[in-house]
């Protein structure tokens, strides 16, 4: 290792000061814009209680066994992305590389979004709230996008301690706002239209498969699963930390606040007569109207988007802190070269997401950039990515070793764990044979 290389490595072992420094950090990587942003958009275009149900039968069954392998193999490895995955095998190496890719890809558009959450606190704090199409007319997702990531950077060169501090503030905080909207969305006209969005279930839907991979990808998308960031952050974890159960109280923490971001946005949608499928810009084209009806609703928009922009920002130094670490030990560069590459990066990479929300508006077959990268890397692909870690880690880590970090010396834990990341990459595949084979007979 040369000498360059030391003072990150020193520096990005540090561990999180507890186990509840741990939490918050790592419930701040996971609720962010995945909650805030992605899932009501996501239950809207889907049919509501009929996605809500898939999704938390996936979160249960399949994905928290996997966040919890994903954090163990951090701890396991005590290394960046590439380095944990390359103690399994030569493709495990690989593997490590299409991690970083992957969050590389998400990051860069996440920083847009997040740039946009930034405006909507500065417009909010002018007193000057716009619909998302009148915010989109110029040049505000390039500009924000910008000082987004600009901001990112110089937080990053900081280190983890800096990342600690904005968790314990935000997260509390950030939770109390979102109860009071959802106490005043009850009292709207289109309370009882969101009940039975959410309750009325039309059970038909869970026959249809692209509901499935839908529910999947937004599971493993607000967990943050197969992209790098739980094995990072589980790299950072105490020695006598629980594994299951700190995982537990982030899987819960971001399901109850996603369930809330659909309980505080939908009320309003059904109240104002608007479109629950919306699509991505739903909370950017709802909440402004929702602020300028409401009484003191200019400095509640302040409290809200500012709080909005904290979330998203946590994920995103999430998200570059995975390439960062990547970058610093596998080419062994010092911390503050590595954070300005990876800036450098996401500036050339995420100028095109920001450009398809201005008057240029590029696109991709008619699509605006940014959704269809979200499309690509935000669904299927991390679906796969998260399945092949738990896969690689259970088949060629021995069990033993996999018990051992996982901190809880309870085996109905350790058991259910491996055997969901040893055998459900078997599921799966067995699961696209026999729809490859069916629809090739209905072909036929």
């Amino acid at each position: 290792m040369s000498q360059s290389s030391e003072p990150f490595v020193a520096q990005s072992r540090k561990q999180w000061s507890s186990e509840p420094a741990f939490v918050f950090s790592m419930a701040a990587a996971a609720v962010g814009l995945g909650n805030l942003w992605r899932f009501p958009y996501m239950v809207g275009e889907n049919g509501g209680g009929a996605f809500v149900v898939a999704y938390l039968l996936a979160l249960l069954v399949v994905v928290f066994p996997i966040m919890v392998l994903e954090v163990s193999a951090g701890r396991l490895s005590q290394g960046n992305t590439v380095q944990t995955y390359r103690q399994v095998n030569k493709f495990g190496t690989v593997y490590g590389w299409f991690v970083v890719a992957i969050t590389t890809a998400i990051t860069s558009y996440y920083l847009v979004i997040t740039g946009w959450t930034l405006g909507y606190a500065v417009d909010a704090v002018r007193g000057d709230l716009r619909h998302f199409d009148d915010y989109s007319a110029g040049y505000n997702s390039l500009w924000y996008f910008l000082v987004v990531t600009v901001l990112a950077c110089l937080v990053l060169i900081k280190g983890i301690s800096a990342i600690e501090t904005v968790s314990k503030i935000l997260m509390p905080v950030l939770v109390l706002v979102i109860i009071g909207l959802v106490i005043t969305a009850s009292q709207t006209p289109g309370w009882s239209d969101t009940k039975a969005f959410f309750f009325d279930v039309d059970w038909s839907r869970l026959s249809d498969t692209r509901l499935w991979a839908f529910a999947f990808g937004q599971a493993f998308y607000t967990l943050a699963i197969g992209q790098g960031y739980l094995v990072t952050y589980g790299s950072f974890i105490p020695r006598k930390t629980h594994v299951p159960r700190a995982c537990m109280i982030v899987a819960g923490t971001e399901t109850c606040i996603a369930l809330l971001a659909g309980w505080m946005i939908f009320p309003f949608v059904f109240s104002y007569g608007m479109e629950p499928a919306e699509g991505s810009q739903l909370a950017f084209v709802t909440l402004p109207r929702v602020f300028q009806e409401l009484t003191g609703g200019a400095y509640l928009a302040v409290i809200f988007f500012g709080l909005f922009f904290a979330a998203a920002f946590s994920s995103c130094l999430a998200g570059l802190k995975v390439l960062i670490a990547a970058v610093a030990e596998e080419l062994k560069v010092s911390n503050t070269a590595a954070v300005l590459s990876v800036t450098g990066l996401m500036l050339v990479l995420g100028t095109a997401s920001a450009l398809s929300f201005t008057p240029l508006n590029w696109s991709i077959g008619g699509d605006p950039v940014l959704d269809v990268i979200d499309r690509v890397a935000g669904g299927n692909v991390i679906i796969f990515s998260g399945v092949v870690g738990a896969a690689l880690f259970c088949w060629f880590i021995p069990a033993q070793r996999i018990r051992s970090v996982l901190g809880t010396g309870n085996p109905w834990w350790e058991w259910r764990i491996y055997l969901v990341g040893r055998f459900l990459p078997l599921l799966i595949l067995a699961w696209l044979m026999v729809t490859w084979g069916v629809s090739l007979i209905r072909g036929g």
